[in-house]
């Protein structure tokens, strides 16, 4: 996966905004201001990704790729180095997983607001 799949595959889900709210080279993706997904922008060598703790324990024991997130919540983030030792496709799946995790956690106010936006 290349950098703009990533960011095009981010930019297509509903509410989804991007900002570098850290430096100029940490590319983070938030679903209505709450973040999914980060990644680096000069070299697209790993991206984080929000995960369910115990998926993350199944993914880190299967793929060496796949490690505690870097700077992140060790128990709820993962992150992914883009090495080609995880299929484009698992990576989406994951992606999604990470969007889906994070709009389960919105307050009533702001799931109405995104389901007006679909």
């Amino acid at each position: 996966m290349h950098l703009e799949e990533f960011r095009d595959h981010c930019l297509g889900k509903p509410g989804v905004t991007e900002e570098f709210p850290f430096d100029t080279n940490t590319l983070v993706f938030k679903v209505m201001g709450k973040m999914f997904a980060l990644t680096g922008v000069d070299n697209f060598l790993s991206v984080n990704l929000k995960c369910d703790p115990e998926f993350a324990v199944e993914l880190r024991e299967k793929y060496e790729s796949v490690t505690p997130g870097y700077h992140m919540n060790k128990k709820h983030w993962i992150t992914v180095q883009i090495d080609h030792s995880v299929s484009d496709i698992e990576l989406i799946t994951w992606i999604d997983n990470s969007y889906q995790l994070v709009v389960q956690s919105l307050n009533r106010k702001l799931k109405s607001e995104l389901k007006e936006m679909i």
